[in-house]
């Protein structure tokens, strides 16, 4: 049975100050809004862990070195993330692939990495609206897959893949369930060719309140990569119940 997970993407947000109230709010009402992670920048990723200690909310990184050490000034390798007990880390968002000129090679090199240190990594894919118009999503999608199940092999089941439309991420506009749904479908059958049909699929993309539940009632959407909603405790938890709905009722369906 696959499992649901919502993560919050903070991207370059936060205070210490901000970020000890939005954690505290998230810890104190995640009881009821199954399984939750947030990724923060990272120097506030050892106040985030100890914040998080003991409660069921995981923590990750927003990226990772392909290098495991050596001479790379500013790059953060995954063995320093794991001696922290980091669990998850994002890999290819689409930021990092359209600012930082990350190949669909260089983010499945990071994904590798990350395993390599036993991190799970949050693998984003996903097209910008050039594609999109051009009728290119699917072939976009299974490219930048393709390249991640090429270097993981038998490992792509401990990865989670977050689908992203470029064109609905801090815009406001979202794809509309079936829209995510048919994404999702095709994504599922080209990881389960591969062995890894029952990884979490989150989608990402102005994701909120507003709009959770209707997407995580599609059959092969998980969960949520959450940006501006998760920096809102309340919101970033709403949405976390939505998801956690979705599955239950998923789960009693097949009981």
């Amino acid at each position: 049975m696959r499992s649901s997970l919502v993560v919050g993407n903070w991207k370059m947000n936060g205070s210490r100050t901000a970020n000890a109230a939005l954690l505290a709010g998230i810890r104190a009402g995640c009881g009821d809004a199954g399984a939750l992670a947030v990724c923060a920048p990272f120097p506030y990723l050892a106040e985030v862990a100890a914040a998080l200690d003991g409660s069921p909310v995981a923590w990750g990184a927003q990226d990772v070195s392909v290098h495991a050490a050596g001479a790379y000034t500013g790059e953060v390798s995954a063995p320093m993330l794991a001696e922290f007990a980091c669990r998850y880390v994002l890999v290819g968002h689409s930021e990092r692939r359209q600012m930082h000129g990350e190949t669909d090679a260089v983010v499945a090199q990071k994904a590798r990495a990350a395993r390599a240190a036993g991190i799970t990594p949050i693998a984003c894919v996903g097209e910008t609206l050039a594609e999109r118009d051009a009728g290119a999503t699917c072939s976009v999608v299974a490219r930048q897959t393709g390249a991640l199940i090429d270097a993981l092999g038998g490992q792509m089941a401990q990865v989670v893949v977050a689908y992203e439309p470029v064109w609905a991420i801090g815009t406001g506009r979202t794809a509309s369930p079936a829209e995510a749904q048919a994404v999702h479908a095709a994504l599922r059958a080209q990881l389960a060719a591969a062995g890894a049909g029952d990884v979490p699929l989150l989608y990402g993309g102005s994701v909120k309140a507003a709009n959770a539940a209707g997407l995580f009632a599609q059959p092969d959407v998980d969960g949520a990569l959450v940006g501006g909603a998760s920096l809102d405790a309340q919101e970033f938890l709403a949405i976390g119940r939505a998801a956690w709905a979705a599955r239950s009722a998923t789960m009693k369906v097949l009981s």
